[in-house]
């Protein structure tokens, strides 16, 4: 299995959480197709990888927090979505061990489908209030409550995944560029197809969700120029229950497959389980999303199906706020979480990648960090 992680304290995280990405490959024209049967895609000349590959390192410096309290207010879904919320908790969990935190000054408080926003609220001031600090409000659910929590306790450190809260300095926005490590993911979709037919399912339709769809259909583009690309959101914008309902999730993927689909690839958080159920059942591939699912306790059943992983290391960007607050260092973090800062990338898990599909990968990796190639953040 190959991984890109940030330094030590990335590894770390990797041995006690989360990671994947596959595909079988014959030459055909400067590209790649599937051994199995089927046509596949006519591909793009792809790019070589780079000679070495740069990484950016973590500050490994060791901070003594065992007199810190530090919470985490998850988003819906909490520890066991095999997703974003189990990626935040490996970050919360890994900043325990190596800072020292002691388990009786931890905190951990989740949050219910489509709860009204004072909830959110009471769960961020409920922290604050009893001494936690600093404190990580996991989503982008967050942002309103913490424009009018913050204020309310200008001491404590707090930090918001997928979003920013402007003009209130105690709030350290934690965001990512999602839509390069979803065009990695369609790099590979597109070379696992038989039928160069693929599809994406959103979890619900946000402008953070239509980031993934924009990588993901420009990778599978730029591989595959004439692959055949189809969507499904399981919810739309406010219903946020589409992160939280697997059934869902499988129906989303079932009408994707039905439509020849052949490769799905869900940005639906907890809902992404019922995608790899359809897609197991289908006889069809998938990717997952966030965390290298692959190795998700959560959808072991199904796991044989996913052949590739995009990561949006929540938990590196959580590790490091927290690390970075305890030593009075935020300005350290980057401010956005890309391939550059190994914030977003690919996992390999299963050994089904090969070396071939490796080097291209690396070779697209390589350009986007370099910026000669642009992925586009909104379809």
């Amino acid at each position: 299995m190959r991984r890109r992680m940030r330094g030590t304290a990335v590894a770390a995280i990797a041995l006690t959480s989360l990671m994947v990405v596959s595909a079988c490959a014959k030459d055909s024209g400067g590209g790649t197709t599937p051994a199995a049967s089927g046509k596949g895609c006519e591909f793009s000349a792809p790019p070589t990888a780079p000679a070495t590959s740069s990484t950016s390192t973590a500050n490994d410096k060791k901070v003594d927090g065992s007199a810190l309290k530090i919470g985490l207010a998850y988003d819906i879904g909490g520890r066991g979505d095999a997703s974003f919320n189990d990626l935040a908790a490996a970050g919360f969990d890994k900043a325990i061990a190596d800072m020292g935190v002691k388990k009786e000054n931890t905190r951990e408080l989740s949050a219910a489908p489509n709860e009204d926003e004072s909830a959110k609220q009471t769960r961020l001031r409920q922290l604050a209030s009893e001494g936690f600090n600093p404190i990580v409000g996991v989503g982008f659910a967050y942002t309103e409550s913490l424009k009018v929590v913050a204020p309310e306790f200008p001491n404590v450190k707090f930090g918001l995944v997928d979003s920013a809260v402007d003009g209130v300095a105690n709030v350290t926005p934690l965001v990512f560029a999602e839509q390069e490590g979803a065009f990695l993911a369609g790099v590979v979709a597109a070379y696992q197809s038989r039928k160069c037919h693929v599809g994406f399912v959103g979890g619900v339709d946000i402008p953070l969700i239509q980031k993934f769809e924009a990588g993901y259909f420009q990778g599978a583009k730029t591989a595959a120029p004439k692959v055949s690309i189809d969507k499904k959101y399981i919810t739309p914008a406010g219903d946020f229950t589409g992160f939280q309902d697997p059934p869902k999730g499988q129906e989303a993927a079932k009408g994707l497959i039905d439509k020849g689909a052949d490769v799905v690839y869900p940005a639906a958080g907890a809902s992404g389980i019922g995608v790899f159920a359809a897609v197991k059942e289908a006889g069809v591939l998938a990717i997952g999303c966030d965390a290298d699912q692959y190795n998700q306790p959560a959808v072991a059943a199904n796991r044989d199906v996913i052949v590739a992983s995009s990561l949006k290391r929540v938990d590196v960007a959580v590790y490091d706020f927290f690390h970075a607050a305890a030593a009075n260092d935020l300005a350290s973090l980057p401010k956005v979480f890309d391939l550059k800062s190994d914030g977003v990338g690919y996992a390999t898990s299963g050994g089904k990648i090969d070396a071939k599909l490796q080097g291209i990968l690396e070779g697209y990796r390589a350009q986007i960090i370099e910026g000669r190639i642009k992925v586009a953040d909104a379809v």
